[in-house]
């Protein structure tokens, strides 16, 4: 069917697999912006800059200290989570009385100070990091040809969204969490330390940014750059499936990542347009967002 179209198959398939890819990193990235959003009602524009400070820990690890890839993994989260919680308490929390807009301003500049900081640093061209031993080659599909790298990007991020939305929405935690966002004052005279939720929870958003950063890493080049190409077309995400929707970040970033693809096949032309042409109309019937719900 697709040779009838012009399309040859291992085209088709290749540009799936780069929408998987792209979608992965929608994913995660809107999830954490949801997170926040939904939670503690912050409209987070630090989130690129936190997604690019992931990967360049990952890389700082490796070349200055000597850490591989499975440890930066789980370290760079770590320390980019703890930049995120000095944020919340020492600049966010002075603010959260205030209207959405100043949050959002205050993030904005620390994401241009944060980018600032490191391209002076390192430049603006990008910087190799090396795709683990364990994870080199790929699979023969007989249709395709699949880097071992790029199905795990594609596994762990599933298995971060679904047990991130696990957390948020089944377990007593994130009751605890749902509950201080909906009513701080009632839940703090139950015993809950509401501020310290607040905080946790900042940390955990910037931290899945930072996760998507390391595994980002390998397969584009690190450089100061990155987050901002990135957050707009996020924001976009979140936007199209709801604002502080949790399932709506997972779904719809996923799913705009393989609409994506499968545009740069059928019309390349509209590949860099697609995700905001679809913005504008879910605003225009849902402006709720696809999973969201109206306020």
């Amino acid at each position: 069917m697709f040779e009838l179209l012009g399309i040859p198959p291992q085209a088709l398939f290749g540009q799936v697999l780069l929408g998987l890819i792209n979608g992965s990193f929608y994913a995660i990235l809107s999830l954490g912006l949801a997170v926040i959003f939904g939670l503690l009602n912050i409209i987070n524009f630090t989130h690129g800059a936190q997604y690019m400070m992931g990967a360049f820990v990952a890389w700082m690890c490796l070349n200055y200290l000597g850490i591989n890839y499975w440890v930066a993994l789980v370290l760079a989260p770590i320390i980019v989570g703890a930049t995120g919680i000095a944020i919340e308490r020492l600049l966010l929390k002075r603010i959260a009385h205030l209207d959405h807009l100043y949050g959002l301003l205050l993030t904005f500049g620390l994401a241009l100070i944060i980018q600032g900081l490191f391209r002076n640093q390192y430049g603006s061209s990008g910087l190799p990091y090396a795709i683990p031993p364990q994870l080199a080659g790929g699979q023969n599909l007989g249709f395709m040809f699949l880097p071992n790298y790029r199905a795990w990007v594609i596994v762990a991020s599933l298995v971060v969204c679904l047990g991130t939305w696990f957390l948020i929405e089944k377990t007593k935690l994130g009751a605890y969490l749902r509950a201080a966002t909906e009513n701080p004052t009632l839940t703090q005279a139950f015993g809950i330390n509401v501020p310290l939720l607040v905080t946790l929870t900042y940390g955990f958003g910037v931290a899945l940014a930072a996760f998507a950063g390391v595994l980002a890493a390998p397969i584009y080049s690190v450089n100061p750059n990155m987050g901002g190409d990135l957050i707009i077309v996020v924001f976009a995400v979140v936007v199209i499936g709801g604002m502080g929707s949790i399932m709506g970040a997972i779904v719809t970033g996923f799913s705009l990542g393989l609409i994506e693809g499968l545009t740069k096949v059928f019309y390349p032309e509209a590949a860099a347009t697609v995700i905001f042409i679809i913005m504008v109309l879910v605003l225009l019937v849902k402006p709720a967002g696809l999973f969201g719900r109206p306020a």
